[in-house]
């Protein structure tokens, strides 16, 4: 009787770890919002990171966080390094390119787990609205791979996205 437990847990065990390496090898994700603002107003929310970090929900997450800026106040080569609680973790965010209809960072992340992702922030004009798109992808390692099997990585980066742009919408509206 053990015996046969002992097989059904590992044949489980070696199944799940097989799907998990069927899993992609990258992810993305992204969301958007419309916003009654000019894009150059947006962009100076997103391009400056003090401005970025007033609405960022990461910089919410953990409010005894530690954090210092490097580098020009915006645009390319500026740069934060953070370090946070467990959720909110330890790493450094630069800006790498950008322009008024786009502004794209480099998130790389020590810990909880080690991640190089690639984060854009594109800014579309609509009349007299702008439609922000908050996108991230990078590499999907194996450990990232099963954990997804478990959580989904989408809808929870995804709900940080929407209150991000919920919050970047809040700011760039005033007048």
């Amino acid at each position: 009787m053990v015996k046969s437990i002992l097989i059904i847990a590992v044949l489980a065990l070696a199944g799940l770890l097989l799907f998990a390496a069927t899993r992609p090898d990258r992810f993305s994700l992204q969301r958007s919002i419309v916003i009654q603002a000019p894009p150059d107003k947006i962009h100076a929310l997103i391009n400056e990171l003090r401005q970025f970090n007033t609405w960022n929900p990461y910089d919410k997450k953990d409010p005894a966080m530690q954090g210092s800026y490097r580098g020009p106040a915006a645009g390319p080569g500026a740069r934060y390094e953070f370090k946070g609680n467990k959720e909110v973790g330890e790493g450094s965010l630069e800006i790498t390119a950008s322009t008024p209809a786009q502004v794209t960072m480099q998130l790389d992340m020590r810990a909880p787990m080690q991640a190089s992702n690639t984060i854009d922030f594109t800014l579309v004009p609509r009349g007299d609205t702008t439609e922000v798109t908050w996108a991230m992808q990078g590499a999907c390692p194996f450990v990232a791979k099963l954990m997804g099997v478990f959580i989904n990585m989408d809808t929870m980066i995804g709900r940080d996205f929407e209150a991000g742009l919920a919050s970047l919408k809040a700011r760039a509206e005033k007048t």
